[in-house]
């Protein structure tokens, strides 16, 4: 579900914007940069506390 509404928010953002995401489901921790790779958006920051997943994203053109 991290992904899906991941996708969502970015398609919605205009290129140069900023997403953070917050996700608690583990999964995320892979799911999420594999998907930034294969797009033209960027990886900011990608960090884990306790058990919350918190992702940076730059949105690519």
């Amino acid at each position: 579900m991290p992904l899906l509404k991941t996708k969502q928010a970015l398609s919605s953002m205009n290129s140069g914007q900023v997403l953070r995401v917050e996700a608690t489901d583990a999964g995320s921790w892979r799911d999420i940069p594999a998907f930034v790779d294969l797009t033209t958006h960027q990886l900011l920051t990608q960090d884990q506390k306790d058990e919350h997943y918190i992702f940076y994203i730059l949105k690519g053109n």
